[in-house]
């Protein structure tokens, strides 16, 4: 398996999870857009970091 089928699964995998919330609580999602929009950059910055934190350790449980 090549880093490019593993990279595509990966973003898959992410589509997927990305789109439950959407699809089956819609006003939910809505909600948790609603308040994504109103945080500031600091918020959003610390939120990708412990997001890119949080998948690197999974990655190396998985893969290491």
């Amino acid at each position: 398996m090549s880093a490019w089928d593993v990279l595509l699964g990966a973003f898959a995998l992410m589509l997927v999870a990305e789109g439950l919330l959407p699809l089956f609580s819609p006003a939910a999602w809505r909600g948790v857009f609603e308040r994504a929009v109103k945080m500031n950059d600091g918020q959003i910055r610390f939120l990708g970091m412990v997001s890119l934190v949080c998948g690197a350790f999974l990655a190396l449980l998985v893969w290491g």
